[in-house]
């Protein structure tokens, strides 16, 4: 009995020291991950490599419809077999830009419908920047940790995620959630013209929308990224031989230069907004004076206002001409808007980081842009929740013609992340700003 009681306390005391080590409160105690999430999210990696496999070895070009709509037959295929309302739509309301080709790839559309209020978006998309031909020196593979693919991290890990997040949640017979909603479009790489409509009108009723571009080499998840805009100048002059008669012509490419260095100062780099001159064109032959000349120009900015000013004062300057009887025309497009982060979105990539942490896992959330654009944008223009980007697994060589790969370690913990992300705001876990 004595040797009972002295067992008791030297327990006792051991209790207290980690007590006092995790600074006197046991709500502190490290996060243990849920282990039903975990079970299933580890039962599911074998077959999202299956899927990985299948998605790969279709080639899904942005411009090329016939294989966009073969990848989206196979999407939609997989998303009925898991109980959801589908449609394969084809694009009406298309954003033309000036290289928006004249027919562009469909959306898949698929919703889960649940016995609770909150309504959730998950989107990624299903094209490519390859050509065709180009699968053969790129086919999916696995060597030790890494899945080789065309294609496969970006953005085709985001499509086989989503599907496989939504089988996991099934397997778990978990439906808390209102609406599940899944929008995977095909002319992502393209600046979404068909897509960008239907983005920003679903976006807009959702209590949370998921983006699963790949979280990098890192897996960031990223809440804001640039807004990518173009300009295009047109000068009409008029042609004259340049020998014999200059002062006959009005001299396009003089007019030209003189539009493109008085807007030299219309770039904010301390707020973000970039304005940089990047094509140029003018003159058919070396002793004509030209009498058309043309220019493009790169845009980016972290706001969505940010685009809206520079319009104006893009349209302003050209007012001012250097040859008064040339013709000078600008048009401004809006390729992507920015994604902005909001205190809401902040509140919900922190619920993330503390779910990563149940794994023994750090997460970074990235809530100033480091370049490029998303779709995730588009979804963020109208919505009353958050919207978070780079939930898809961790990847690399996106756009390169022989290394593109995902982290296949990192399938488990993405999946497990999204999950636990879907389930905790379906049940209101998730703290609001």
């Amino acid at each position: 009995m004595p040797q009972a009681m002295s067992r008791c306390r030297r327990g006792l005391a051991r209790a207290l020291l980690v007590f006092i080590a995790l600074g006197g409160s046991a709500a502190q105690a490290a996060p243990a991950p849920v282990p039903e999430v975990l079970e299933q999210a580890r039962a599911q990696q074998q077959p999202m490599l299956d899927t990985l496999r299948d998605l790969v070895g279709i080639e899904s070009g942005s411009r090329d419809v016939e294989g966009v709509e073969q990848i989206a037959a196979l999407v939609a295929e997989r998303l009925k077999a898991l109980g959801g309302s589908v449609q394969v739509i084809k694009p009406t309301d298309v954003f033309r830009m000036g290289d928006t080709p004249d027919v562009v790839g469909p959306m898949v559309h698929a919703e889960f419908k649940g016995k609770g209020s909150k309504k959730i978006m998950l989107i990624a998309h299903m094209d490519t920047v390859y050509r065709n031909g180009m699968l053969k020196d790129q086919p999916f593979r696995v060597e030790g940790k890494r899945a080789y693919g065309l294609g496969i991290s970006d953005d085709k890990q985001g499509v086989a995620t989503i599907i496989h997040t939504v089988a996991l949640l099934q397997k778990l017979g978990f439906q808390e959630f209102g609406t599940l909603t899944v929008l995977i479009n095909g002319d992502e790489e393209i600046s979404s013209p068909g897509a960008r409509s239907t983005i920003t009108r679903l976006g807009a009723d959702q209590d949370a929308v998921f983006s699963f571009e790949s979280g990098g080499t890192k897996g960031d998840l990223r809440l804001a990224t640039s807004g990518i805009g173009a300009a295009y100048l047109t000068v009409e002059g008029r042609t004259s031989h340049a020998g014999s008669r200059p002062e006959g012509g009005v001299n396009a490419l003089y007019e030209l230069a003189h539009q493109v260095l008085q807007m030299d100062d219309l770039s904010q780099p301390d707020s973000g907004l970039k304005l940089n001159w990047t094509m140029a064109q003018a003159g058919t032959n070396r002793n004509v004076i030209p009498g058309n000349a043309t220019a493009q120009a790169d845009a980016r900015a972290l706001r969505v206002a940010d685009f809206d000013n520079l319009e104006k004062s893009l349209q302003q300057r050209v007012q001012n001409k250097l040859l008064p009887e040339s013709k000078v025309s600008l048009k401004f497009e809006v390729r992507r808007p920015p994604l902005e982060a909001t205190p809401a979105s902040r509140a919900l990539a922190a619920h993330g980081a503390s779910i990563y942490q149940e794994l023994g896992m750090s997460l970074n959330v990235l809530d100033r842009a480091t370049g490029g654009g998303t779709d995730a944008a588009f979804a963020a223009l109208k919505a009353r929740g958050p919207v978070i980007e780079g939930m898809g697994v961790n990847g690399f060589g996106a756009h390169s013609n022989s290394a593109e790969y995902i982290e296949v370690d990192t399938i488990v913990p993405r999946m497990y992340l999204a999950a636990r992300l879907i389930m905790d705001v379906a049940l209101g876990k998730v703290t609001q700003p």
